[in-house]
Formats: C-alpha cells, sequence, structure tokens
C-alpha cells in the first residue's frame, strides 16, 4: 500500500510553487509505502530514529523475521537482549517495550488515533518515553496518510529545501512559510522533497556541501525523535 494523493493536490501545489511544480512534473507520481497498523508503524518509526532509511530498512526486516508480526505481544514476549541482538539500541528495545505495554496496559489506545485530528494524536504520542514530535509526525503520514504533514525536525526536508530553493540554512521562519505555501498538501510536498534530498535529480545540489567541497552527505538522515 501506498501513500495516497490525487492530481488535485498535485496541481494545487504546482500553482502555488514553480519550481514544486517542475520537480513534481519531472519525476511523476512517487509511490511511498505506508503501514496501516499503527502500532507496528510506530515501532517502524522509533526504530528509524537518527539512522538512515538503508539502516532503517534492515534493522525492520530483522526485527519483523524474529517476531513473525510487529504486535505489543510479541515484543512484549521477545527477550530485550534478543532485541538488541538485531541490532537495537538498548534505548530503542526500551522504547518499543514500553510503547509495547502501554497498548497492552489500555493506557494507549492506538486506534482511537485514527478519529483525532493531527495536533492531538501528536500529543497522545509524546506522552510516550522516545516518542517526539517527529515520530508522531511521521506515524502521521506513513501510516494515516494525513495530507498536511511538514515536519521541521526532518532533516531529509529542509536538506531537500536547500537544494530546491538555494537556501544554505533554513531556520524555523523560512520553514513555517513553505509549511503554509503547501499546506493543506504538506505531505506530497514531503515526498517529493524527500526525493530531491535523496538525488533524484543530479544538478541540484546542497549549498551547504558546496561550500565545503562537495563532500555528499547521507541523504537518507533521519532527525531526532525529540
Amino acid at each position: 500500500m501506498y501513500f495516497a494523493y490525487d492530481e488535485g493536490a498535485v496541481a494545487y501545489l504546482a500553482r502555488r510553487d514553480k519550481r514544486l511544480g517542475e520537480v513534481m512534473e519531472r519525476l511523476g507520481p512517487l509511490r511511498r509505502e505506508v503501514m496501516p497498523d499503527l502500532f507496528a508503524a510506530l515501532v517502524h518509526a522509533i526504530v528509524g530514529q537518527q539512522v538512515s532509511m538503508t539502516v532503517q530498512r534492515t534493522l525492520w526486516q530483522r526485527l519483523c523475521a524474529a517476531l513473525g508480526a510487529v504486535t505489543p505481544a510479541a515484543v512484549l514476549s521477545a527477550e530485550p537482549e534478543g532485541l538488541r541482538a538485531l541490532g537495537l539500541s538498548g534505548r530503542k528495545v526500551e522504547y518499543v517495550r514500553e510503547a509495547a505495554q502501554a497498548v497492552a496496559d489500555g493506557r494507549l489506545d492506538v486506534e482511537a488515533l485514527r478519529g483525532m485530528d493531527d495536533a492531538a494524536v501528536c500529543a497522545v504520542l509524546v506522552e510516550l518515553r522516545g516518542v517526539g514530535v517527529w515520530t508522531a509526525e511521521m506515524l502521521l503520514l506513513f501510516s494515516l496518510q494525513r495530507q498536511d504533514v511538514f515536519s521541521f525536525d526532518d532533516l531529509a526536508i529542509r536538506r531537500g529545501l536547500r537544494m530546491l530553493y538555494r537556501h544554505r540554512h533554513i531556520d524555523r521562519e523560512r520553514f513555517e512559510r513553505y509549511r503554509r505555501r503547501f499546506s493543506p498538501y504538506g505531505s506530497v510536498a514531503s515526498l517529493y522533497l524527500w526525493a530531491v534530498a535523496g538525488g533524484a535529480l543530479p544538478e541540484l545540489r546542497d549549498p551547504t556541501e558546496a561550500e565545503r567541497g562537495g563532500k555528499r552527505g547521507d541523504t537518507g538522515k533521519k532527525a531526532r525523535s525529540a
């Protein structure tokens, strides 16, 4: 299953921003997998904190193979040492187990999140230890498929903005101007900025990297969890 958006969203963004419109036309429709299971998606987001997308995929594949299904019961039945042996840090093992325990205890009703607005979902999730705004926003986008997620805490999105608009720095004020411009389809803009940050258009370079002699960083690096 892939994140769903329509031509109306693309047309709206193209009207609002010529450069982004050109990128969308060149790259065509983008397909990013989503995870409808909310608990699995939460664990997936925790696993992806502060690692590259490549590392996240590897860790997730190991976790799925070890557990069979990523459910609260499966997580709680697994020995912490076994989870660490898969490559998860001790902290991430704690966070994943505590999230599973919250669901098992009834303190977290993940299905109730579907009926909440974006701000309420974030408010509930950040009460969990190890879950910050970025993690909650990734759950909004890649599980609940909310259409207007544009995360300041995502390093790759800010990198994509620098590359596309030739900015040396993206501070909060500048970021918020782009958020307003792309709303109510910030999630669709995010998909294309991730593609730009990942090198989908090789002629676009990060000005900050060019100043350091053109050294390219890890374009899949995730932002902090807090």
